[in-house]
């Protein structure tokens, strides 16, 4: 328990990114220490060396993701975006070089297909900046986590934070957005103190629920050039309370809405709600 609490202090030291975010428990876990070892056993025998590029280590970080995931079922949905919607999004998208932005990213999957994606069509690591943002200070720590392994430059902000008020990249204009935000009775956003917010430039959304808000600060934050998909509920392409009418005209006359795409159910650990993904784009 000793050394492992050492050998987190020791990649924190080779990883300056990762600076004070991995845990150094194991000297007063409750975990049992014939337990503890059994899985340091078991990971031993993992071969790291891939024969075909592949990225053994960032693998073994995302199957650990996934289960963890389906163990925790509806609460998931805080970090875990299923892979069909990842997937259909990256794809879509095509990220091949430039800024790629989550403004609540999870524990970084997104960012993982996006990057595979860009790879395995010529492009190199270099031609990608990942920029993420998380409110959630566990969840940001794991997303952390999950590019570091991968060897990938990213800035997720100096620490987490709420995306409406405390925005950690004001001023950037993406080439690729992709997101999966709370929505439903989790969505909500600081209307009161974000009247006046530049990012409403499509009508001032309802607290609650948040959808427009995410739709508009996606807009927002996209370069003149660049593409968005947006995980939304079906509810964002019919709703007529609050203004949501009103601000879902306003993008479609500005010509901002590129296709939405119907999603089947079942799809998601955390929800039933029946789904869409709207993609967006400035210059069509």
């Amino acid at each position: 328990a000793v050394l492992l609490d050492e050998a987190m202090g020791l990649i924190e030291a080779d990883n300056p990114k990762l600076d004070g975010l991995l845990p150094k428990v194991y000297v007063r876990t409750v975990l049992e220490q014939n337990t503890l070892g059994s899985l340091i056993d078991l990971v031993a025998t993992v071969s790291f060396d891939s024969k075909d590029g592949g990225d053994v280590l960032g693998d073994v970080y995302e199957y650990f993701l996934g289960n963890f995931a389906g163990a925790e079922g509806k609460n998931a949905g805080e970090f875990f975006t299923t892979k069909p919607i990842v997937s259909v999004i990256v794809e879509v998208l095509a990220p091949r070089k430039g800024k790629l932005y989550d403004g609540a990213c999870g524990a970084g999957g997104m960012f993982v297909s996006g990057k595979r994606y860009a790879l395995s069509h010529g492009s190199t690591a270099r031609d990608i900046s990942i920029y993420g943002q998380e409110r959630n200070p566990n969840t940001w720590k794991l997303a952390a986590m999950n590019l570091a392994i991968r060897g990938l430059d990213f800035n997720l902000g100096e620490s987490h934070g709420d995306t409406f008020s405390a925005d950690k990249h004001p001023n950037l204009k993406a080439d690729y957005i992709f997101m999966n935000p709370p929505f439903g009775k989790d969505s909500e956003w600081p209307r009161d103190s974000l009247m006046n917010d530049p990012r409403w430039a499509y009508g001032i959304p309802p607290a609650k629920p948040a959808h427009f808000a995410w739709l508009q600060h996606a807009v927002h934050h996209l370069s003149n050039k660049g593409q968005c998909g947006i995980v939304m509920p079906n509810g964002t392409l019919t709703t007529t309370s609050g203004g949501e009418d009103a601000i879902r005209q306003k993008m479609v006359e500005d010509d901002v809405v590129e296709c939405i795409v119907a999603l089947p159910g079942q799809l998601f650990l955390n929800t039933q709600i029946p789904c869409c993904l709207w993609f967006l784009a400035k210059d069509k």
